[in-house]
């Protein structure tokens, strides 16, 4: 019985108001329109943006609203104009995405899309300023394009990847988002030597896949740095050799790490968004070939100071956006990388929830508990 063409009525988590519990709802979705696919999601995680903007303290309201955008999935059905991808396909929604047709698309140094690039605000589909969900006529909110706390769900696709059919969905999903900005973030930008130290500026999900970038480039040292010491335990699982909490210091951390690193790490890697841990970041690495990158988000009033003689002293001061990585390009290469067994994603997931208690993801990413919640959708 195929439903492609037509609305499919099914589950989703509603947010209805900043800060409230998600609700179970009945919702309906249209049917995918011109450059877009429909998805039956099998998984998802939670991620710390969706927390965000959920709270909505920070940015501008948007509500009702379906969540979610770390996720794997299964193409249901196809619009029009879309070639590379098929119903029955294995997919990664992505936040962000490869039209591969604009100067960013095109250019082997960007992953900036002019096109699919993340859009927080928006709450509709980009081809008619419409959205695909609604509840009694009324319409809800997508959100950065993937809106995947519901059973099916309507994204641009060019923000859709195709993946490897073998690879288990409950596992790479988390390559759609944080794990591969954290590990890209390494291994792509920051790209430290064999034998190399890199500092890591918090240690959540994340910091962590930095961390494994690390280890996967053969860094000897990685040095964690957090404010919340029992992260340090978990954190030797990643390859992290040694960790410092700023707290039991009386001097900068900066200064901190140089002592033990004979004038600074390699490399560093800020994952926290805060901006004087952004700055720690930058001026803790070696001066003549030092690199700090910075991946954490920070507020929009922040402003980053340092002494030019940082850089004029040879460091190297660089940002990412999702690792470097082009979501339909790139991405496939991580998740062989897992089923190579180079990387190891498991570790990553901590907790495990069906769809009903997608609350209970909520409850734990606030208490600070694990890294991340694997929910299982039709449970």
């Amino acid at each position: 019985m195929s439903t492609a063409g037509q609305v499919i009525r099914c589950k989703a988590a509603v947010a209805w108001e900043a800060g409230k519990p998600l609700v179970i709802e009945e919702v309906d979705v249209a049917p995918p329109q011109i450059h877009e696919v429909r998805l039956k999601i099998l998984f998802t995680s939670l991620c710390h943006t969706d927390v965000y903007f959920w709270e909505a303290k920070g940015q501008t309201p948007l509500f009702p609203r379906i969540f979610g955008h770390e996720a794997g999935g299964i193409v249901e059905s196809i619009g029009e104009g879309v070639t590379d991808l098929q119903p029955g396909d294995h997919v990664l929604p992505v936040f962000t995405g490869e039209c591969q047709q604009c100067r960013h698309c095109k250019s082997s140094e960007s992953n900036m899309c002019e096109l699919l690039r993340i859009n927080t605000d928006r709450g509709v589909m980009i081809s008619d300023g419409q959205t695909r969900f609604s509840k009694d006529g009324k319409p809800i909110y997508h959100f950065v394009g993937t809106s995947t706390f519901s059973e099916y769900t309507v994204a641009h696709s060019g923000c859709v990847t195709k993946i490897d059919p073998q690879a288990p969905l409950d596992k790479v999903c988390v390559l759609s988002c944080g794990i591969s900005t954290g590990l890209g973030a390494t291994l792509n930008v920051a790209k430290p030597t064999r034998g190399s130290t890199v500092a890591i500026f918090g240690l959540g999900a994340v910091g962590l896949a930095a961390a494994e970038g690390a280890r996967l480039a053969g860094a000897s040292r990685i040095i964690g740095i957090d404010l919340n010491p029992s992260r340090f335990n978990d954190a030797k699982k990643f390859g992290v050799t040694e960790f410092v909490n700023p707290k039991d210091h009386d001097k900068p951390v900066q200064e901190v790490i140089a002592e033990m690193t004979d004038g600074g790490a390699d490399r560093s890697v800020e994952c926290t968004g805060n901006v004087n841990a952004m700055i720690s970041a930058f001026e803790c690495v070696h001066d003549g070939w030092g690199v700090a990158v910075l991946v954490g988000v920070p507020n929009k009033d922040d402003a980053f100071k340092t002494h030019p003689m940082n850089l004029l002293n040879e460091r190297t001061l660089k940002g990412t956006f999702f690792g470097n990585y082009k979501p339909k390009t790139d991405l496939p290469s991580v998740v062989a990388k897992y089923m190579n067994k180079e990387l190891e994603l498991e570790k990553f997931i901590t907790h495990q929830v069906p769809f009903s208690e997608i609350n209970k993801a909520f409850d734990i990413m606030l208490k600070g508990e694990g890294l991340r919640c694997m929910i299982t959708m039709g449970h």
